[in-house]
């Protein structure tokens, strides 16, 4: 079944402007969309779900396409659907000057799809770098397989990597007591069943509007399942900051699983410095607030 996918006039086009499409969520998003929009450029910005595009203001020059990238096309495969955002914004004669990726650091096939797409296309690709978090004592885990024996026997786990390899964190911490925090969608659900996970530890958590709130409720949740450990991934993002803020609080111990290594060809930039890249001046806008609200579970 394809993902659900709608697009969104979100204001007057701006016929002359520059056309640049970029792929992000709720984190550094609607900042660079805004940043963007106010130096003239005409935005088309790619999100995963309707809740995601709710953090975008209505604005002259934006548009908002919701789903997964390829969902609506035949071959359902985000590269199908890089090529197809490529072409048909040639065919209108309206090409993107620029293809922004600021997708999540996990989100690697639709990172490998841009970087394949735009290179057939002629397209030039930018990626955010996020940056590495400071705060609180954590340990770095390359990958799942780096999980072997740090699980005590009956020790209370919190897992917050995503539902897609929550039963691969559960085969290599066996003895452990483990929950989940998942997002409320019914493949995520399915992949935490699936994992073996019993319906009272699992937390289907719609993101809140505060990133306050958002951490307030996850220390709560932390404090009624009497958490020790909570294993999230290096995101540099919001997600990852309240994470340690909570874990540093709470005097619990925190894994952070490395995000995967960018490809070579790509050209990764932080934020100040991928706005200058496309003309945007360094003082329309702030670093992103690590207290904001993410759906980057």
């Amino acid at each position: 079944m394809h993902a659900l996918s709608f697009h969104q006039s979100a204001g007057p086009a701006r016929p002359q402007a520059p056309r640049l499409w970029l792929i992000a969520g709720t984190g550094e998003g609607p900042q660079l969309a805004a940043a963007l929009l106010q130096a003239g450029w005409q935005v088309r910005v790619s999100v995963v779900s309707r809740a995601a595009a709710r953090s975008y203001a209505p604005q002259p020059g934006l548009e908002l396409v919701v789903g997964a990238i390829g969902s609506t096309h035949a071959e359902a495969t985000p590269l199908a659907g890089v090529r197809q955002e490529l072409a048909g914004a040639r065919a209108s004669q309206q090409p993107f000057r620029w293809v922004i990726d600021a997708s999540h650091p996990f989100a690697s096939r639709i990172t490998a799809a841009l970087v394949q797409g735009c290179g057939e296309a002629r397209v030039p690709l930018l990626r955010l770098q996020r940056p590495d978090l400071p705060g609180g004592t954590v340990e770095i885990l390359t990958d799942l397989a780096d999980l072997g024996g740090r699980a005590r026997s009956g020790e209370r786990w919190l897992l917050a990597i995503g539902a897609r390899r929550l039963a691969e964190a559960i085969h290599r911490t066996p003895g452990a007591l483990h929950h989940a925090r998942i997002l409320p969608r019914p493949q995520a659900l399915q992949q935490a069943m699936a994992a073996g996970l019993p319906a009272e530890r699992v937390a289907c958590l719609q993101p809140l509007a505060s990133g306050a709130q958002q951490a307030s409720v996850e220390q709560a949740l932390c404090r009624h399942w009497d958490i020790e450990t909570v294993l999230c991934r290096r995101s540099g993002g919001p997600g990852e900051a309240h994470w340690r803020a909570i874990c540093s609080a709470l005097n619990l111990r925190l894994l952070l699983l490395e995000r995967p290594e960018e490809p070579e060809a790509l050209l990764t930039l932080p934020l100040q410095r991928l706005l200058e890249r496309v003309g945007v001046a360094s003082q329309a806008i702030g670093e992103p607030s690590n207290g904001q609200p993410s759906q980057e579970f």
